[in-house]
């Protein structure tokens, strides 16, 4: 099966590093022109040169931070209400580590805002557009712990779980127009992030972060984190024509790590 993107344009959160850069290579090897976001204009510019593009696509960036939800609104407002984008990524980095009675209110407005309402306004802002086409491909990249909680990730948990109801409310809409909406719940990756909380459980612990890491990996049925490239081919493929009767889901990759059904 060949992903064909040529003619497609790409609109990726979180894009110059781990699952977001992996998806942004994947979708550009497929032929769609890619739109970058993330905070960090010195690795934007590097990403954009090395995404491909013997399909003649052109690739740009925007430059945005999702923890201030002001000026995420702003750029909102401003740049994206004149794209038109056929797919979107929703992707952004996590909220810190913690349990149930570390966390305050605040805290909970804050994950919110990262995880919910700059997903929802991004989205609203971007389909009007995709309705006229008759053609979208919204993908959410969520987590493995909307369906199995982690008790020393409760923001992520709470706030996720959120977004993909919402999305569901949001594939039936938006189904008659051909627009699919679906969730990525992600397991375990060899990325930045992961590796983050792998030491931030090291320093709580006091444990030596290659073995608490071997232990975690141990805990995968394939005895392996995923490889972030793994994560970009199930991108390309749910933004591709061949998903186009895949809406609504929530689909794991995890190297078989969810128990749940």
């Amino acid at each position: 099966m060949n992903i064909e993107l040529k003619n497609k344009t790409a609109l990726i959160g979180g894009s110059t590093a781990g699952l977001g850069k992996a998806i942004a290579m994947q979708l550009a090897t497929s032929g769609a022109s890619v739109i970058l976001m993330a905070r960090n204009e010195e690795k934007l510019k590097k990403l954009t040169q090395e995404l491909p593009c013997s399909d003649g696509q052109v690739h740009r960036y925007i430059t945005v931070d999702f923890n201030d939800f002001k000026s995420t609104q702003e750029m909102i407002d401003g740049a994206l209400r004149t794209e038109e984008i056929d797919i979107l990524v929703n992707n952004t980095q996590g909220p810190q580590p913690g349990g149930v009675l570390e966390k305050t209110t605040a805290d909970y407005q804050e994950a919110f805002d990262l995880l919910f309402k700059t997903v929802c306004a991004t989205t609203l802002a971007l389909i009007p557009n995709m309705k006229k086409k008759g053609w979208g491909r919204i993908i959410n990249v969520s987590s493995l712990t909307v369906a199995e909680p982690s008790p020393t990730l409760v923001l992520s948990n709470t706030i996720r779980t959120a977004l993909i109801s919402w999305s569901k409310s949001l594939s039936q809409e938006l189904a008659p127009f051909n627009i699919t909406v679906n969730n990525i719940l992600t397991g375990f990756f060899d990325t930045d992030r992961m590796n983050n909380l792998i030491k931030d459980q090291a320093h709580q612990s006091g444990a030596d972060f290659n073995i608490l890491k071997k232990k975690k990996e141990s805990t995968v049925p394939m005895k392996r984190f995923g490889r972030p490239e793994e994560y970009g081919f199930l991108a390309s493929f749910l933004a591709s024509d061949q998903a186009a009767y895949i809406t609504g889901t929530n689909i794991p990759i995890d190297g078989g790590l969810l128990r749940s059904l």
